[in-house]
């Protein structure tokens, strides 16, 4: 699972989620402690302009051969940016969660990607929503 910190080039962090097709970034400080997630969807809501966002139909206006302008709109901003100013709470369970738990914390936090941490709250893994869904339905 790719980490990032605050100061990653939000363009480096959009190709991450796209080369591993993550639903998002645990963003880790510098001692490997988690601290937040930063979803794709976030990385778009910056990246995207406005007027997109206020009405899609305008978005039919940019042929997908111009569609760089999505990144176009990140500029040289930083993951620290992209995070919301209210960061939700870290969704994090330990290593020896059962399915359930981590379900519950994926559920209550709306995020699909848990932080697993160790007793000193170091990052040791991920877990996305596809690789809870896939042990599930075993």
């Amino acid at each position: 699972m790719s980490t990032v910190v605050e100061s990653t080039p939000a363009r480096e962090a959009a190709r991450l989620l796209a080369a591993q097709d993550l639903p998002g970034l645990i963003v880790v400080d510098a001692t490997g402690r988690p601290l937040t997630v930063l979803a794709g969807t976030q990385v778009l809501r910056m990246a995207l302009p406005s007027y997109c966002q206020d009405d899609p139909a305008l978005a039919r206006v940019i042929d997908e051969a111009a569609a760089d302008v999505i990144l176009a709109g990140i500029g040289e901003r930083t993951v620290a940016d992209l995070l919301p100013k209210n960061r939700p709470e870290l969704p994090a369970v330990s290593g020896d969660a059962t399915l359930l738990e981590v379900a519950s914390v994926m559920a209550r936090s709306n995020v699909p990607l848990v932080a697993v941490v160790d007793s000193a709250r170091v990052m040791t893994g991920a877990i996305t929503l596809d690789g809870l869904l896939d042990r599930v339905l075993l």
